[in-house]
């Protein structure tokens, strides 16, 4: 035993007669010291990956770095290096990483009240209610925690109003999405994807569901004359599928026909909503307004489960007292740091900043070399390139070398990657991390 571990011991034995009495027990001994000793000593990332892979269900596969600690557009690993971060945890941290006035708000109610479930009522819940229903124009806001309960309360609400408003015989409602969709990984969420990876092994799946594809006006028309469709659910902006950005007057026609057929339209803008493509929302590019909007992510600024379905009382008021709800939606906490994190959207002119970023980087990715970089698209600071995958390098691989020079990114589907900053980043901020992705695209 070296002298660290001997004095450990020492000082464990002299504090507490509990312990002198288990070093007798045997191996407890150096079994504490050990664990004491690990506790004071920083896992190395190797021994972080071996952790998680031995310990976790084998459900990720991340990137090689193994972060520690995260401030506005920045990450640091555990051996101290920086990188910008161009995922931000998936739209999660539009605000940046450890945002002052959310943590402060977390902090300040975390230590006053924390939950009461919705069996009583509490002095913050409605204040929150009020805050984003006036803020995005809608009656009622059904809180929940995660983006993938905000897409299985939209459904719920449109089946449960598609039988009680619409007449829509029991049991026979029908949802239409698009192809290419993603919302979550619930069996509801994986009985919409065309991606086999989400539902191959896990069915039967979630009958009354629909698809059309996605950006096609002629599909989605014929889909809704079928009277039993209650709602059409689609991303403005499909994330996932790797920021496939629609026709210019597809939000509209959307609107249009839903409309025309009596149909709920559903906008899951879990990820490209607050802010994040320049705009509140996405869908107020082209100024139109969804029945029913699905908020998640950055409703949050990444630091709490935060979620929020918003329509008006036509569909809320559908689902009554025990059809629905969740223990910790609404709760205190989600609602204090969802008020700061819109505050902060608002007040720092976020959608703003996206907007104009978003033009500078796309104009300077569009500079990268064609053999490498095939396309380039995206809206706000929500953008993607595709990668021509060559027997030398891939999508992953040019992940690794932007990791390797300061810049975290992620593929999807494979020749992908999502470039999608906190939405604080600055113009220096930006032009470095064009250098960085230049660079490396240049290097291959």
């Amino acid at each position: 035993m070296n002298s660290v571990v001997r004095q450990l011991g020492r000082g464990l034995r002299s504090a507490a007669p509990v312990l002198r009495r288990d070093v007798h027990s045997g191996g407890s001994r150096s079994a504490s010291a050990t664990a004491a000793k690990k506790s004071e000593q920083p896992l190395a990332a190797e021994e972080i990956y071996a952790r998680e892979e031995k310990y976790g269900a084998h459900n990720y596969h991340p990137l090689p770095v193994a972060l520690e600690r995260g401030e506005g557009v920045f990450v640091w690993d555990v051996e101290g290096s920086r990188y910008f971060d161009f995922l931000s945890a998936y739209s999660a941290v539009n605000q940046g990483h450890c945002h002052p006035k959310i943590i402060a708000a977390l902090n300040a109610q975390a230590s006053k009240l924390t939950l009461t479930s919705r069996a009583f009522y509490n002095d913050i819940l409605g204040e929150y209610e009020e805050f984003v229903t006036n803020m995005f124009g809608y009656d009622k806001v059904l809180p929940m925690n995660t983006g993938v309960e905000g897409g299985e309360t939209a459904c719920k609400l449109a089946r449960k109003w598609a039988y009680n408003v619409k007449g829509v015989p029991q049991n026979k409602a029908k949802i239409v999405f698009a192809d290419g969709n993603f919302w979550g990984r619930t069996l509801a969420a994986i009985s919409s994807s065309t991606d086999p990876t989400c539902y191959e092994g896990f069915g039967p799946l979630m009958p009354g569901f629909e698809l059309v594809p996605f950006n096609d006006i002629p599909a989605l028309e014929q889909a809704l004359q079928d009277p039993h469709v209650a709602a059409f659910m689609v991303e403005p902006i499909q994330g996932e599928a790797g920021v496939v950005v629609p026709d210019e007057g597809y939000l509209t026609k959307v609107r249009e026909l839903c409309t025309r057929h009596n149909v709920l339209w559903i906008a899951d803008e879990v990820q490209t909503g607050l802010a994040r493509t320049g705009r509140r929302l996405a869908v107020d590019h082209e100024q139109v307004r969804p029945d029913v909007v699905i908020l998640g992510k950055a409703l949050s600024g990444g630091v709490y489960p935060v979620s929020a379905v918003l329509c008006d009382d036509e569909i809320m008021l559908t689902i009554k007292p025990g059809e629905h709800g969740s223990t910790y939606g609404g709760n205190p906490i989600a609602c204090r740091v969802a008020i700061a994190a819109l505050q902060v959207m608002e007040e720092e002119k976020l959608a703003e900043n996206a907007e104009k970023m978003g033009k500078l980087l796309r104009n300077e990715l569009r500079k990268l070399p064609s053999d490498v970089v095939t396309m380039v698209r995206g809206k706000g600071l929500l953008n993607a390139i595709v990668i021509k995958e060559t027997k030398d390098y891939d999508a992953w691989k040019v992940c690794l070398r932007f990791r390797d020079n300061g810049l975290l990114a992620k593929p999807t589907h494979g020749d992908i990657i999502r470039l999608a900053p906190p939405l604080t980043i600055n113009e220096q901020q930006l032009r470095e991390c064009v250098d960085i992705i230049h660079r490396t695209v240049v290097s291959l």
